[in-house]
């Protein structure tokens, strides 16, 4: 699920920048791993405008977040896993995703034996049509 969701960010930052508009990304800050300037967290959460005019180093790797930013005119190094993303979303028009209410996967449920009477599935068949 990281890994989608590092994908969809990149894309939808990638899409406001090149359209002109300035990306926000709303954070779960209580999250483990989140690295953000503790006064500005609201409820917790936190709203950041990682326009490029607005920060520096923007980063999207496999798990990861993390940019260099001003808050009160001191330089601040924001870091968050990927998962602590909740929304991104254009300023000008608020369109792109949210994440809410998505968490991180359940792993697969071990495959359950057969029930007494029921028959095997059948692998699929392939045949040459000409």
């Amino acid at each position: 699920m990281a890994a989608l969701r590092t994908h969809l960010v990149g894309a939808v930052y990638q899409w406001a920048v090149e359209s002109g508009f300035s990306p926000f990304i709303l954070v779960d800050a209580a999250r483990p791993g989140v690295q953000v300037p503790p006064g500005r967290v609201e409820d917790g959460r936190i709203t950041l405008n990682v326009d490029p005019r607005a920060v520096r180093n923007f980063a999207i790797q496999d798990e990861m977040l993390s940019f260099q930013a001003r808050f009160g005119g001191q330089p601040f190094l924001v870091s968050l896993p990927i998962m602590a993303v909740l929304a991104i979303y254009a300023r000008e028009n608020g369109r792109g995703l949210s994440f809410e209410g998505e968490d991180e996967p359940e792993p697969p449920t071990p495959a359950t034996p057969l029930a007494e009477g029921a028959a095997p599935r059948k692998a699929p068949a392939l045949r040459r049509v000409k």
